[in-house]
């Protein structure tokens, strides 16, 4: 157990894990438990965020468990309350919730365009919207979103919603680091690249290898200059850095982790 968060709260979404394995979301809230927050874990999926709090738990760290549909700025709102509620602040903000959906302009429907703005870009406007007057009262705060490589560079396969939503995040975290900069909050984004996490497997199988997840993978692979995926605990580890008071003087950057992927893209 680390110190680098103690004293600290922290509310994570997307706190569950779209598979079996360890999924960013995941890792971020063991790893802030790990490091002395007591941590708020949000999902959509009860069971999956129940597994990230029974880790923390039998690791002796602190935990608020809540089921939670982030596109609805009621059922945002209530979380953000119950945190404050429960311990009397709320320090950090990590936003990880996000789907990816195949299709660009053409081929992509209105409705799954419409699904991936609400849960990629939308909700994390939500998040910030709740915390931010918590965190003002506060004069400190530290807000990390996700959002990935894709919001800066085409990487070959076609998800316009994605690429899209993920563009918003940056401009979205950066409007935030300015406005807030004189209020002792800090928001920064995180661009993961190619990760091996349990949300690749099903959007993305078919699209590389005919639905052969371990050709996937090796695809990937070799696609990095490190000839490796990251995973979770690569992001996990970036959102902690930012989290902390190591950061205090970090707002508005848009820490990439992709293994060199983006030097030669």
């Amino acid at each position: 157990m680390g110190q680098r968060l103690k004293d600290r709260v922290a509310l994570v979404t997307g706190a569950g894990s779209s598979g079996p394995g360890w999924g960013n979301g995941k890792a971020t809230a063991v790893l802030f438990a790990r490091e002395g927050a007591r941590v708020c874990l949000v999902d959509i999926n009860r069971e999956a965020v129940e597994e990230t709090a029974g880790i923390i738990r039998e690791e002796g760290g602190e935990c608020l468990v809540e089921q939670v549909d982030v596109t609805d700025s009621e059922q945002v709102q209530r979380v953000v309350n119950l945190c404050t509620d429960t311990w009397g602040q709320l320090d950090v903000l990590h936003n990880n919730v996000g789907i990816l959906e195949m299709g660009g302009p053409v081929e992509a429907s209105l409705e799954s365009w419409e699904r991936v703005v609400a849960v990629n870009l939308t909700s994390m406007f939500l998040t910030c919207k709740h915390a931010l007057p918590v965190m003002e009262r506060q004069a400190r705060g530290a807000i990390v979103n996700i959002a990935s490589i894709t919001a800066i560079r085409y990487i070959g396969l076609p998800y316009v919603s994605y690429s899209a939503t993920k563009g918003g995040v940056l401009q979205l975290t950066q409007s935030i680091a300015l406005q807030y900069a004189a209020k002792g909050i800090r928001a920064n984004s995180i661009l993961p690249g190619l990760m091996n996490t349990p949300m690749i497997v099903e959007p993305l199988k078919d699209a590389y290898a005919d639905g052969d997840v371990d050709e996937m993978i090796r695809m990937r692979n070799e696609q990095v200059p490190m000839k490796r995926m990251g995973d979770a605990w690569d992001v996990a580890h970036a959102a902690l850095f930012l989290a902390s008071e190591e950061a205090r003087y970090i707002t508005g950057a848009q820490l990439v982790v992709d293994g060199g992927l983006t030097c030669r893209s």
